[in-house]
């Protein structure tokens, strides 16, 4: 069967509200791997693509935390981790353990996870390839929350046509536009305050459909029925999301910053403030500050998120170890927490060629 590849349309160097072709590079050959996340925790699927809130109020996924959990603690060295102890370890999470299970199952058949039997043991850690998007999504998620650069007042809109009946592809498409900033001003056309850069060029030329994309800035019609860019996000709601976050974090700095968090509690806050936090880079793709109501809460967010997880490191790491050490000596020597500025540096990276055996 033929490759089928995308016809992808992008603005050339200093071109405004104008689009030329351009070649989308071909994309490099790697293992297989879904995102380790399913961008459906963020925006539900809906007919009309209004932008909602995340699920947060249901809780944290199990499949979600499995996938924090184990990127927080085992990233670096890719450690193998025994079943036991990443069920045990979600069960303190309040995942009950069937829903433990099944989402070690489920992330395994999605390729996130790999897994190996010792006899009747069996060990389970991140894949490479999940292992590699995982690095670079938290890089993401620090620099995307950061203070915003400076903005040149253009939008980069992206058009897409792809029929009904191509259901998928169309959920292929608006999913990966959303994990690159973009959110719907109309049906087919998406739009987003950043430029598309090559990476990005690339992810969306992974999807089957003519897509043409431009940069400009829009014209300000004095009508009723004019609808301004940023109306594409629900910035009120993203608000909300914000002030729940503080609402819920801001009170526990006290007992972080004295050292009263201990155990599985500091497993489990570090595990859950990570698996929230991750999904501000998408809900508020560094939307320009100057649009946005003063007092915007990002930053504070950020910085409340950063006291948290980094706060929490030492005493996270060492009950998994102590979880671990329950079910056996396997994997403890590639228990390793990091913090934020670990992740800023760069230096939170799977090895190379990890190693295919389980350790005794």
């Amino acid at each position: 069967m033929g490759r089928v590849s995308s016809t992808v349309h992008c603005p050339s160097a200093g071109e405004d509200a104008v689009y030329s072709r351009c070649t989308v590079p071909e994309p490099p050959r790697s293992v297989p791997v879904n995102s380790p996340f399913h961008i459906e925790e963020i925006f539900p699927e809906d007919e009309d693509h209004a932008v909602r809130l995340p699920r947060r109020q249901a809780g944290n996924s199990p499949q979600g935390l499995a996938v924090t959990l184990l990127a927080d603690y085992t990233l670096r060295d890719l450690a193998w981790l025994p079943s036991a102890a990443i069920v045990a370890l979600l069960t303190e999470a309040r995942v009950s353990p069937t829903g433990a299970r099944a989402a070690i199952s489920r992330l395994v058949r999605r390729g996130v996870l790999e897994g190996s039997r010792q006899g009747r043991h069996s060990f389970y850690r991140l894949s490479r390839a999940a292992a590699v998007d995982l690095a670079s999504g938290g890089r993401w998620i620090l620099t995307a929350t950061a203070a915003a650069k400076p903005w040149d007042g253009r939008w980069t809109l992206v058009a897409f046509s792809l029929p009904q009946e191509r259901g998928t592809q169309r959920r292929a498409l608006r999913g990966q536009l959303r994990w690159l900033g973009f959110a719907p001003l109309y049906d087919g056309l998406w739009i987003s305050p950043h430029e598309l850069t090559p990476q990005d060029q690339i992810r969306l030329g992974q999807v089957t459909g003519t897509v043409t994309v431009f940069r400009g800035r829009p014209a300000d019609l004095d009508t009723v029925t004019n609808r301004r860019p940023l109306d594409a996000w629900d910035v009120a709601a993203i608000a909300r999301h914000y002030e729940t976050f503080l609402e819920r974090w801001r009170p526990l700095l006290p007992q972080v910053e004295s050292g009263q968090v201990s155990g599985a509690e500091a497993v489990r806050a570090r595990t859950e403030v990570m698996d929230t936090f991750r999904r501000f880079p998408t809900l508020d793709p560094q939307l320009p500050i100057q649009l946005l109501p003063p007092g915007w809460l990002r930053e504070p967010a950020r910085e409340v998120f950063a006291t948290v997880y980094d706060g929490l490191a030492d005493a996270a790491e060492q009950h998994v170890r102590t979880v671990v050490a329950r079910f056996g000596d396997s994997g403890q020597a590639g228990i390793r927490a990091h913090l934020t500025t670990d992740i800023l540096a760069g230096t939170v990276v799977p090895p190379a060629a990890p190693s295919a055996l389980v350790p005794g």
